[in-house]
């Protein structure tokens, strides 16, 4: 009988975190692409924390010296505000950010897409995205600080439904929040461990060439709770290799890849 107890206990501990972790993920609002300046997408592959995480995880192949977008889809009907951060920066003003509500963010319009370029540094310009060793990126080089280096987080927020605020024009909309000074290098705790980064350069985000991205300032009440979170983590083609998250090397000659099977000849009749 104390067995029997003992046993039932021991299920319902095994059980209850894996239904916590089944739940954690939330819902379907927007679609997101990393793509290339060619159109092309970057690969993504899921994956899944072995900690219970709230959002969805990737893991992609940053390319050396390329060029990138992020894509982003809204499936709602709904207008929704995104917080964006690479390698733990915010997009808008560079500020650290945590994907909090009351961090500058985006706004996309319902069943709208919208292509993010570069780190904007002005109401019509932005300096373009590109992989990069964790050296020359522009949070290391700026801000030392590789506490997020080699991530593309957002986090999405349902605006609020008091009002319906008009719009007109393509630019890129922003946010009203009050003007802050901007960051300041020295301000920055230095995260980064020396000797590490000399034994292994890891991806980072480059600040590249100027482009023209006009964008103007509406306003936006954001929900108190995050609507989707999507979390993409780029590494370089060896450490995806090293990790087994992409296949690499000679292919076994006694290990077919999965889901094949041997051929059929062409004059089989059976």
């Amino acid at each position: 009988m104390v067995r029997n107890i003992f046993l039932m206990v021991f299920f319902i501990a095994w059980i209850i975190p894996a239904l916590a972790c089944a739940h954690v993920e939330k819902g379907d609002v927007v679609d997101v692409k990393i793509i290339s300046d060619s159109g092309d997408e970057f690969p993504k592959y899921r994956t899944y924390p072995r900690v219970c995480q709230e959002g969805k995880f990737f893991y992609m192949e940053a390319m050396k010296g390329k060029r990138y977008s992020i894509q982003v889809a809204n499936k709602s009907n709904r207008r929704i505000g995104m917080v964006i951060a690479v390698d733990g920066r915010n997009i808008i003003d560079a500020k650290k950010s945590d994907l909090k509500r009351n961090e500058r963010m985006y706004i996309i319009e319902p069943n709208e897409t919208n292509t993010f370029e570069g780190w904007r540094t002005g109401m019509e310009r932005t300096n373009r995205f590109y992989f990069t060793e964790q050296s020359d990126s522009y949070t290391e080089k700026v801000f030392a600080d590789a506490s997020a280096m080699g991530t593309i987080a957002l986090a999405v927020y349902r605006e609020k439904l008091t009002e319906v605020v008009p719009y007109s024009g393509s630019s890129s909309r922003m946010k009203d929040t009050p003007a802050e000074a901007a960051p300041c290098a020295p301000s920055e705790s230095r995260s980064v461990d020396r000797f590490e980064q000399k034994k292994k350069e890891q991806a980072g985000t480059g600040f590249g060439e100027t482009t023209y991205s006009p964008a103007y300032v509406v306003h936006f009440d954001p929900e108190h709770t995050i609507a989707e979170k999507i979390v993409l983590k780029y590494e370089w083609r060896s450490e995806l290799c090293r990790k087994g998250i992409i296949r690499c090397g000679p292919k076994n000659r006694f290990w077919p890849d999965d889901y094949e099977f041997a051929p059929i000849p062409k004059d089989f009749r059976g």
